[in-house]
Formats: C-alpha cells, structure tokens, sequence
C-alpha cells in the first residue's frame, strides 16, 4: 500500500526536458523564444485586428484567415510561455493536471488549425472552380458553421487523445523528453501493455486525416486544372495568388508536424529542436506568409496607420 501511494505520488508531476543545461545557452535561449513569441503575437493580433474592424476584408476568406489568426495566438500561447519561464527559473517541472491540460489545447489547437485549412481549401475550389456559385455556397450561415464545426472537431480530437494517453498508468521515470507535454514523449513513459487503447485512436485520427488530406489534394487538382483553362497569363497568374498562400501554410504545418513525429527516434535534444518546427514556425510565418503579397492586406494597413481604415463598426 506504502509504495502504490509513494509511486502515485511520484506521477503527481512530470520533469520537462529543456535545452543544454547551461544558464548562459538557457537565457539565450528564453531571449529567442520571447522575441518569437511577441513576434507571432503582435503579427496574428494585427491580421485578427484589420479583419475584424475593415469593412473591406469581410469576405469569407478574411473571415476564416481572423480564426487562423487566433488558432494561432491560442496555439503558440500553450508552449512557449511556459518554455521562457522554465528557462529563467531553472524550474522544469508541470503537474499532473497541468500536463493533461497543455497536452489538450496543443491537440486541439494543432486539429483545429487543421479542419480550418481544409475549409479554406473549400473555400479556394468554390471561388474558383465555381465563381457562379460561389456566394451563395458560401454564404455568411455556412462559413459560421465551417468555422464552428472545426472548433468542436479540434475540441472532441484533443479530448479523445487526453483521454486514451492518460488512461494508462505510467511507471517509472517522470522525465518527458520534450519541452512540453505530447503524446509520443507520454506514451514512452507508460507501462507496457496499457496504451493500447491511445494507440488506437492515433490510428482512426491518421486515418482520417489522410481522408481529409486526400480531399484537400483533390480540390486543388481541379483548383489547378481550371486555372490552365484561364486564357490570359495575367489571369492565371492573379487566380492562382490567391491559393498560392493557402497552399504554403498546408505545406508549413503538414512538414513540420510529420518532420516532428518522424524524430522519435532522434537523441532528446535535437528531438526538442525539431520539436520546435511545428510549435512555432507556423504561428510565426502564417502572419507573413497571408500579408507579404496580399494587396488587401497591405491596403488595410496603410489606411489604418493613416487612421483612415473604413471600419465595420463606426
């Protein structure tokens, strides 16, 4: 009885994993993380504010670009904060609650951001594969439920994996061999036998999302054949912009996630390193990537700066 309490009281608290334990590296490290973070803030937080209060950016493609925006602030808000602290204290432990609880927004933050880049692909084959159709296809009503739908799904996805991780006991070491809480890192720490069941669900989540993936592959193959089928070079060039940074945050968010997953067989810190690719690239780059070539984006700005912006509440 003495030691099933002492072992219980053990997993009260995991031990994240931090960069090489030098002060000099960890407070470079905590000065990199936090020019990164205001960085992805102060960009997502600019792309929310112009397609929030411009009356000029309020098409459904701004309006699913301002929840990315936020996705985005909320997702990089899970891991990075904490990183920064743990580094300057020197203090790298979470409690049991708090583990459950970072595992579950990156998860759903991290899904969310998924279903939302699917229902932005959507939005790319209606406007040009169906231009006819395509406001009444995209209507105010059913760009709501888009975005709704893929807050719930993210929500039920990180739910079920924090469910099937921590269902199973964990024996031994209480050392996470990440700078926060993951599924990969948690499962290593579980006793044999019992994470079956987590398992399970990264198979059916795997195979669902190839399913969406597939989908997503083929709207933009008739995305590409309908814009070859567009007479003037000019006007290929003009439609295929406007999917051309779509595509590049799918490709982002797709490489970084698979890079990571593929590196755990990796030594512990070039795992945490790589760890970092889809973590913080993509909140960081998604503001650039949306606004460096986007004319209305840039339009908002300079009228916002001038203080001149039409604003959609006056």
């Amino acid at each position: 009885m003495s030691e099933k309490f002492t072992n219980m009281t053990i997993m009260m608290e995991f031990l994240l994993m931090v960069f090489p334990d030098d002060w000099v590296i960890q407070t470079l490290h905590a000065a990199l993380f936090f020019l990164i973070y205001l960085a992805a803030l102060m960009g997502n937080l600019l792309i929310f504010t112009l397609t929030t209060i411009d009356q000029h950016l309020q098409t459904p493609m701004y309006f699913f670009l301002k929840n990315l925006s936020l996705i985005d602030m909320c997702y990089i808000s899970v891991t990075v904060p904490k990183s920064i602290m743990d580094s300057l204290t020197n203090s790298h432990s979470i409690s049991f609650l708090g583990c459950a609880s970072q595992l579950f927004l990156v998860i759903f933050f991290a899904a969310t951001e998924y279903a939302l880049l699917i229902v932005m692909s959507y939005d790319r084959y209606a406007a040009i594969c169906l231009p006819l159709q395509y406001e009444t296809i995209m209507n105010r009503g059913a760009c709501v439920q888009m975005v709704t739908a893929s807050w719930l799904s993210g929500c039920g996805y990180g739910s079920l994996h924090v469910a099937g991780t921590f269902s199973a006991n964990f024996c031994g070491s209480n050392v996470v061999h990440q700078f926060f809480c993951d599924v990969p890192s948690l499962l290593t720490l579980a006793c044999s036998e019992e994470h079956i069941l987590e398992y399970a669900f990264i198979i059916a989540s795997c195979c669902f999302a190839f399913v969406c993936f597939i989908l997503m592959v083929v709207s933009y193959v008739h995305i590409f054949s309908t814009i070859l089928r567009i007479p003037s070079a000019k006007g290929r060039v003009k439609t295929f912009s406007t999917c051309m940074p779509h595509l590049v945050v799918v490709t982002l968010f797709l490489f970084s996630g698979i890079i990571t997953y593929l590196s755990k067989t990796f030594k512990s810190s070039l795992k945490i390193l790589i760890s970092v690719l889809y973590t913080i690239l993509p909140p960081t780059f998604n503001p650039l990537i949306y606004s460096l070539r986007n004319k209305d984006m840039q339009m908002a700005l300079e009228k916002l700066k001038a203080g001149k912006i039409s604003r959609v509440f006056p």
